[in-house]
């Protein structure tokens, strides 16, 4: 009997200790890193939560430049050729440019359009136009319409011709006219 009670005082006191050192493992500190984590997951949370209020507290001011850009980017548009396409805005420049000679007395004898060119974010869409124009008042009065314009346009090459040496009054005119298109 005494061996099985020195067994018992021994075994007893040694499984109250390792009852609560599993007690202590998966109880205690189970429970303190689970508050830990949520500890983290709430300052987390809380650092989100401030940064959202800055966020909205800076909305007025954030819209107020949103209108700003826009209002810049519609300016800057304004410059180059509308188009969604390239050949979109190659029509359109090649109708801008007919208005122009058209409405100081020119005729068009042809017009071709050439290929585009890569401008960085842009295309160069050029069009080719054999024109006649009245008199060279009408020409210059031509150029400064194409050349002071929106959207900017640039006359490239200019070939200018008398069409008849007895009777100077007609010229024969071939312009060469780029623009600048935000088109795929």
């Amino acid at each position: 009997m005494n061996r099985k009670s020195n067994l018992l005082s021994i075994a007893i006191p040694l499984t109250v200790l390792l009852l609560g050192a599993v007690v202590y493992q998966y109880g205690y500190l189970g429970v303190r890193g689970e508050m830990t984590e949520m500890e983290d997951a709430a300052s987390v949370k809380l650092k989100t939560l401030t940064r959202y209020m800055t966020l909205i507290a800076d909305r007025p001011t954030l819209e107020k430049n949103l209108t700003a850009l826009r209002e810049v980017r519609k300016m800057e548009n304004a410059k180059v050729i509308e188009g969604q396409t390239v050949p979109l805005a190659a029509a359109a420049l090649q109708n801008t440019v007919n208005e122009v000679i058209t409405s100081r007395g020119g005729s068009i004898a042809s017009e071709r359009v050439e290929k585009p060119e890569n401008a960085g974010d842009f295309k160069m869409v050029t069009v080719t136009i054999d024109a006649v124009l009245p008199d060279a008042r009408a020409l210059a009065d031509t150029l400064l319409a194409l050349e002071t314009q929106t959207p900017y346009l640039v006359v490239r090459e200019l070939d200018t011709r008398i069409r008849n040496f007895r009777d100077p009054k007609d010229l024969t005119v071939k312009l060469k006219v780029s623009g600048l298109t935000g088109g795929r």
